[in-house]
């Protein structure tokens, strides 16, 4: 039998198990997706019950695999997501969407208490951005689902659940902690002092070691199950093992984050506008990231180029990058599509008063153009992390590191860095193999 470590990689979209042998090669893997439910507001979540039903049927089938041998388990997942427990450690909240809207009047009131906003943002290194800052769910439970909220005796990252499941641990991780939660107070390196006037610490268990690992059985199968990490930090790490010098990251999927683990630079306010934050590395360190919604954005402008054109999904990914072809959109200075989530303003960059796809002959010049556009941005987004480093190497992981035309128009317009597309497709979850394998990292 092989020896190997198990992990789930949790995406919004997609569920991925994989296996990996002794050389972090993957030898096993599972795909999936889970349908949305909704909580008690009528906005769509995530089903936890259904999540962890999955997790738990996958793993035990993979148990029944005659020719592995499952020693190690770990998990990451996307953050800004968390899981209240009761007294029993039973979860007894639905898993929020962080694309719930927060209530306007509470924020208000949340930063007259502890801000203002801007002061706020730059002590917790994210822009304000409502449930995406995670810790800030507490609040909402505390005021305005008060019943719910007293049930409460522990709260957990999203990874941190997962992890618990199995071995009964209930820690936080700083790579859950850091990114965008309003948790952390970064110039004091502590939690924000507004978790103690709320008397909310009470709720997050102890922080430990990214690598940290509890012996268990499950299934008469004895293994090592790691505490679960953030996905971004995560894809940093067969990086950072791979490098020897300065080089930036980006990985991408349904947002587009750009990393760059040798920026550590203090955030202006211009940046937090633009998207820009911090986020904590496995060793404790800040790390320089930006995003960009563009995974959403491609989904919405595709789909209406495919009702257009009338064309069957999955089109555009047979398209090559044709510089010719790429030459003649260049030459139009006119800017043709109107972003539904992006905000090209907030770069300086203009956009279309509205989407016009008439004028566009075949599905092709749309989607250059559409590209073009994109790119423009995914560039402006990423000098926010380049700005002032020495990274002359660009490397991009997750979906965009397939679609050629996009990684050409790249590079065409960051002339004086490498960019390349890695052999790193399984980043975030190697980075978690990596972690419950202990595997040295010096950065």
């Amino acid at each position: 039998m092989i020896p190997v470590t198990a992990i789930f990689d949790i995406g919004k979209t997609n569920k991925k198990f994989f296996l990996f042998d002794v050389n972090f090669k993957e030898v096993y893997k599972v795909y999936h997706r889970l349908e949305y439910i909704q909580d008690e507001d009528g906005d769509p979540c995530e089903s936890i019950k259904e999540l962890t039903n999955w997790i738990k049927d996958t793993l035990s089938h993979a148990l029944t695999l005659e020719e592995f041998n499952i020693r190690k388990l770990n998990f990451t997942t996307y953050g800004a997501s968390l899981v209240h427990l009761d007294r029993e450690g039973d979860p007894i909240t639905p898993l929020y969407n962080y694309t719930k809207e927060y209530p306007k009047d509470l924020l208000e009131e949340f930063y007259s208490k502890y801000g203002p906003q801007e002061n706020f943002c730059q002590e917790t290194s994210s822009p304000a951005l409502g449930m995406i800052n995670s810790g800030l769910q507490l609040f909402w439970l505390k005021y305005r689902k008060p019943e719910l909220f007293k049930k409460i005796h522990n709260t957990l990252h999203l990874p941190q659940y997962l992890s618990y499941m199995f071995t009964g641990k209930m820690v936080s991780d700083y790579t859950s902690i850091g990114c965008h939660t309003g948790l952390w107070d970064f110039k004091n390196n502590s939690y924000h002092q507004w978790l103690e006037q709320e008397d909310l610490l009470k709720f997050l268990p102890r922080a430990v070691d990214s690598a940290e690992t509890f012996p268990i059985s499950f299934r008469k199968q004895s293994m090592s199950v790691g505490v679960g990490v953030h996905d971004s930090s995560s894809a940093l790490l067969p990086y950072l093992i791979n490098n020897t010098e300065p080089f930036a990251l980006l990985s991408t999927g349904t947002w587009a984050i750009s990393i760059n683990p040798f920026n550590s630079e203090v955030l202006t306010l211009e940046e937090l506008e633009k998207d820009c934050l911090h986020f904590i590395g496995i060793h404790g360190q800040p790390i320089k990231i930006s995003r960009l919604f563009i995974g959403e954005e491609h989904k919405y402008q595709i789909e209406k180029l495919y009702d257009h054109f009338k064309l069957e999904k999955g089109y555009y990914k047979a398209l090559k990058f044709d510089p010719i072809h790429y030459a003649k959109t260049k030459a139009c200075k006119t800017k043709k599509f109107r972003f539904e989530y992006l905000k090209p303003e907030a770069y300086g960059i203009s956009q279309a008063g509205k989407n016009d796809f008439s004028q566009f002959e075949t599905f092709e010049d749309a989607y250059y153009c559409f590209l073009d556009e994109l790119t423009e941005l995914q560039v402006a987004s990423l000098q926010l992390v380049l700005a002032d480093t020495s990274v002359k190497r660009l490397y991009i992981d997750g979906g965009f590191n397939a679609n050629e035309m996009f990684v050409e128009m790249l590079r065409q317009k960051l002339p004086n860095i490498s960019v390349e597309t890695t052999d790193f497709a399984l980043g975030t979850a190697l980075g978690a193999a990596i972690l419950v394998n202990k595997v040295a990292v010096d950065v």
